[in-house]
């Protein structure tokens, strides 16, 4: 396989989706890994297997349609293997291993018999400090976007992870690319306020437009470089509630169409008026773990 990924809204070929199959039970609320599912554990009202199997195969027929190849993970039973986004990703030709949580780690054995075709010179695998993971590498031709959290605190927060350390490693192993970082608000207890990975306060979209969330990013300067990369008249500005419901977590197939939650009114309407076809899909329940539709995907192969 020949692995090729230079954006995030080129024709999508082939992809790893995620699977809801057999996530095991409800976490105990000691071990969730982030604000929102604890908030949802600890309310009664986090999202069942059967709940989310239908979302994902409701993405995994979209995805059909438009004749992209569907690779899934090979089921471990009683293990969440939804968000395939966390645990790899790919830059150009090179398929990256995160470090991820420790007991993430059969997530990744899991997608192996994908990794076996790929040239095994291509599969890059980090240094144990260095810190990184899909949700926050974002592709834009030249450019790669990286969220991280730059604090001293970093250890203290389940909710960051990427590092510094991760910005420069990416720096050094992409000479050619222009690397731009942006230090993300952390929180372990209100989700609200909460950016677990860029992608949840940030993703292109269509021909250069962009969906932010302005209180994702605790450096003012570093929003307004976004927005003035893209222009404000390009830009898609969501509100506290609206990232919280992950409305930035889409997934492009293309340009010209993108899959997106079929709750998001006012973003699917702004997607439309600029030109671009929407796939509407369930994704409420899944978006209860703190991840939509770009963190369940791995994309593989764009033209």
């Amino acid at each position: 396989m020949k692995l090729n990924i230079k954006n995030e809204t080129s024709r999508l070929r082939a992809v790893v989706l995620g699977t809801a199959e057999s996530p095991g039970p409800v976490p105990e609320l000691e071990n969730a890994y982030d604000p929102k599912s604890a908030e949802h554990i600890e309310a009664g009202t986090y999202p069942t297997e059967e709940d989310m199997v239908k979302e994902m195969e409701a993405v995994r027929e979209v995805l059909e349609k438009y004749d992209v190849k569907v690779y899934r993970p090979q089921l471990v039973k009683d293990l969440n293997q939804i968000f395939t986004r966390d645990i790899a990703f790919v830059i150009d030709d090179k398929f990256i291993k995160a470090n991820i949580l420790p007991d993430r780690e059969e997530e990744i054995e899991a997608i192996q018999y994908v990794i076996d075709q790929i040239d095994k010179d291509k599969v890059i695998e980090l240094p144990e400090d260095v810190h990184v993971e899909g949700g926050d590498v974002m592709l834009y031709n030249d450019y790669l976007f990286i969220g991280a959290y730059y604090g001293e605190d970093y250890a203290d927060f389940i909710t960051a992870r990427t590092n510094l350390k991760g910005v420069e490693h990416l720096r050094e192993m992409f000479p050619n690319k222009k690397v731009k970082s942006f230090n993300l608000r952390k929180s372990n207890t209100e989700a609200r306020d909460n950016a677990l990975h860029l992608d949840c306060c940030f993703q292109p979209v269509g021909r250069g437009k962009a969906i932010i969330h302005k209180n994702g990013f605790l450096n003012r300067e570093e929003y307004e470089w976004l927005v003035d990369f893209f222009g404000k008249e390009n830009v898609f500005e969501i509100t506290r509630q609206e990232m919280y419901d992950m409305n930035s977590n889409v997934f492009s197939i293309s340009e010209d169409v993108v899959i997106s939650e079929k709750n998001f009114t006012r973003l699917n309407t702004w997607l439309r008026e600029n030109g671009l076809t929407v796939e509407e899909v369930p994704y409420a329940e899944i978006a209860k773990q703190e991840g939509l539709l770009r963190c369940s995907t791995l994309p593989l192969i764009r033209d």
